[in-house]
């Protein structure tokens, strides 16, 4: 099925989605319509444009390809699938995911992996090609985040990496270790098992936009994982 949206109001758009019986759905001339995937399943959505705010939030297994940027809050509290961005992205990308995968080319913005978590085989991933801003992985309970600062000098991310983080584990592609890390993370050089664990990912970054894994792969990992002794503990129930 193939729509042009080029003015259509959301609603309308996700309506379409949700009742076709096809299941290999193309959107033409997206000019910034939010919700697009919300709570969708089951389907495959190409976007050719620019989708608004909210891209595949509460998402249920669908998988979605964005041919050009994406904007504020994409894959909000998805809970499987994946979302795969041939462009930038803008803040709070994965905002509470709990399931399912982002892969994002470019750059994302600001609070890239806010509140993601994980339950039992629900394990969020997000891989950023490039660099993310301030607040990366703020107030992490699970799950993976990946920035490969491709054509990036020094640090890929911006400030106040890991605030609040509690769970689940950052691995940046340099050398140094970001500034100014809170006290609640601690932070290693990932080992040769360390990148067993995310070869995988980093493979289907490659397949999809076109990179080499084994040129990646091989650079330095700084690993970043929630300080057992931090005092975020005292919020969560424990023995």
């Amino acid at each position: 099925m193939r729509i042009t949206v080029g003015n259509t109001y959301y609603t309308e758009i996700n309506e379409q989605i949700r009742n076709t019986a096809d299941t290999d759905i193309i959107l033409d001339e997206v000019y910034g319509q939010r919700y697009i995937g919300c709570g969708v399943g089951g389907k495959k959505i190409t976007v050719n444009g620019t989708p608004g705010n909210a891209l595949g939030a509460y998402m249920n297994g669908a998988n979605i390809i964005v041919n050009g940027n994406a904007q504020d809050a994409t894959g909000d509290t998805m809970n499987d699938g994946s979302i795969i961005i041939h462009g930038n992205c803008g803040d709070t990308t994965g905002y509470g995911m709990r399931g399912g995968k982002i892969l994002v080319k470019g750059n994302a913005g600001y609070r890239v992996g806010i509140h993601i978590k994980e339950y039992r085989d629900q394990k969020p991933v997000v891989v950023v090609g490039g660099k993310t801003g301030d607040f990366l992985g703020e107030y992490q309970a699970g799950g993976i985040i990946i920035v490969l600062g491709i054509g990036v000098d020094g640090v890929p991310v911006g400030n106040f990496c890991g605030t609040g983080m509690h769970g689940g584990v950052i691995y940046l592609r340099c050398d140094e270790v970001p500034d100014g890390l809170p006290p609640q993370v601690s932070v290693e050089t990932a080992t040769e098992a360390d990148k067993k664990t995310i070869e995988d990912h980093i493979a289907e970054f490659c397949d999809n936009f076109g990179y080499e894994k084994a040129e990646l792969i091989k650079s330095n990992f700084i690993k970043l994982t929630a300080n057992t002794k931090n005092p975020y503990k005292q919020l969560y129930t424990h023995n």
